[in-house]
């Protein structure tokens, strides 16, 4: 099932979505729900996340514009957990040790506190560059949608937006790159994971256009993750109790290089078939 948010009314609202959304789409209504109430009651109530929707939802379909999924308690982000990430980064420190291969190989993963619902946009919003950065660039990612006690309930496309330039020059400024205003774009839907048969096989691409050029062109299949959703998640909850309908981005494969840093009005594109794709377009902060 694909699930996601509305407006209508003049609120926000949870839909269930009917097709495969990119500026409209043909929905059913969730009366009363955001799509993080609709998951709080799925996990007080103990009924599944899919069917709970279905049977809330309204029976007659309407046309609606998609917007942010969902509005998430917390994001997590997730680092390493490509060896292209892993190779790229070392190479941009000069990193004789292999900082970022140390990571990658051992058993703890990278993660990092990437903001909340205040830092997300939707589909066709407008992403972030900061004003002290001249390399930030998309980060292309699967994430998870979480449920109690880490349960993943879903998946949806997100942009990571980082500015590269900024964790370049110490490790110690990731959060600067990391955490900023629009830095992070979730969407177009989130798809049950009951609906995903193998969330390790999943190809992704992204692409990068400005005009009508198109400045970049990447691509991986999440087969390449090098852990499991469930290892980043039992790390993620050591002491460390993430609330009910929290975010995880779990790493991106698909390296953009400086000659493709976002300039404004760049339009940023990232598709799972399965989930379908996420379009943003660059703005100066």
């Amino acid at each position: 099932m694909r699930l996601g948010q509305i407006k209508k009314n003049g609120g926000i609202v949870a839909a269930v979505f009917e097709g495969n959304p990119q500026t409209t789409d043909t929905v059913r209504a969730i009366p009363g729900h955001t799509l993080t109430d609709l998951i709080r009651r799925s996990d007080a109530e103990g009924i599944p996340l899919a069917e709970l929707a279905d049977t809330l939802a309204a029976r007659l379909s309407e046309t609606a514009v998609p917007l942010v999924p969902i509005h998430p308690t917390e994001v997590w982000g997730c680092g390493c957990t490509y060896e292209t990430s892993a190779s790229f980064r070392d190479a941009e420190h000069g990193s004789r040790e292999g900082m970022y291969a140390y990571v990658y190989r051992e058993a703890r993963p990278e993660t990092f506190f990437k903001g909340t619902a205040r830092v997300c946009v939707g589909p066709n919003g407008n992403i972030g560059i900061r004003a002290d950065s001249k390399f930030t660039a998309p980060e292309p990612e699967l994430a998870l949608v979480l449920g109690n006690k880490g349960k993943i309930l879903g998946y949806t496309l997100a942009n990571d937006v980082s500015a590269w330039d900024i964790e370049r020059e110490n490790t110690l400024y990731l959060t600067q790159s990391k955490i900023f205003d629009c830095c992070c774009a979730l969407g177009p839907v989130i798809v049950t994971a009951d609906s995903i048969t193998d969330p390790y096989n999943l190809q992704m691409t992204c692409t990068i256009t400005r005009g009508d050029e198109g400045r970049f062109s990447g691509e991986v299949n999440t087969a390449k993750l090098h852990r499991k959703f469930e290892t980043l998640i039992e790390y993620l909850f050591r002491s460390n109790h993430v609330p009910t309908a929290s975010v995880v981005l779990t790493g991106t494969g698909i390296i953009v290089t400086e000659e493709a840093a976002l300039a404004v009005g760049d339009r940023v594109s990232i598709t799972i078939p399965e989930i379908g794709t996420l379009n943003n377009t660059a703005m100066q902060l």
